[in-house]
């Protein structure tokens, strides 16, 4: 049998997801998670052969999960589910490491095809998937640019993020204007847009 860990938010999808596997004779999921903080524990409690990861996950996204779960639960492979629309996320999770994604529109048929296939070791990689993380390129923000997009990306205004990061107004300002350059945006917005698309934060 392999044993699976299943981390989405979204409860319909979730039970979907869980129903699909559930039919599989040689498949049995262990846990269910909704939140990315979840995954480390649970698996270090079930210790699944595959962790199936959704990329978006409150408190702590799917690939940095999965960062921390092959440290702590080394015997267990990680599937990441994405939708196509996430090209720079799929390039930060090949950098991290990982080797499986599947699109989360897929036919329901890969779902198991794709664990059983991730248990094994190989490489789940929908050519299309690859073709858009490669255009999209690495991320041209630096960590400090990152940072300070992200903050913006919550709404908060220059002061409260220069509080927040024990900056100046003017410093965040600075950031955010080259931020704004690199994104190729024309505004604050913009530019979170095009790195939230890109997944670059």
């Amino acid at each position: 049998m392999i044993s699976v860990l299943l981390a989405e938010d979204m409860h319909m999808i979730r039970a979907a997801l869980s129903a699909l596997l559930r039919l599989e004779r040689d498949i049995e999921v262990v846990a269910e998670v909704t939140r990315g903080d979840e995954i480390v524990p649970a698996a270090l409690r079930t210790r699944p052969d595959v962790a199936v990861l959704d990329i978006d996950l409150p408190g702590v996204d799917g690939i940095t999960a999965s960062v921390e779960l092959r440290e702590r639960v080394p015997g267990c492979r990680v599937l990441i589910l994405t939708a196509m629309g996430q090209p720079g996320q799929v390039r930060r999770a090949m950098t991290s490491g990982i080797e499986a994604f599947l699109v989360k529109d897929a036919p329901g048929d890969r779902l198991a095809d794709a664990v059983r296939r991730t248990a094994r070791g190989l490489r789940v990689l929908d050519p299309e998937l690859v073709a858009a993380a490669v255009r999209y390129g690495a991320s041209p923000l630096t960590p400090r640019e990152t940072t300070v997009l992200r903050e913006a990306a919550r709404g908060a205004p220059a002061e409260e993020i220069a509080r927040r990061l024990h900056l100046s107004a003017g410093t965040v300002r600075n950031y955010l204007t080259s931020a704004i350059a690199k994104t190729g945006a024309r505004t604050r917005i913009d530019a979170v847009r095009i790195a939230e698309d890109a997944g670059w934060i």
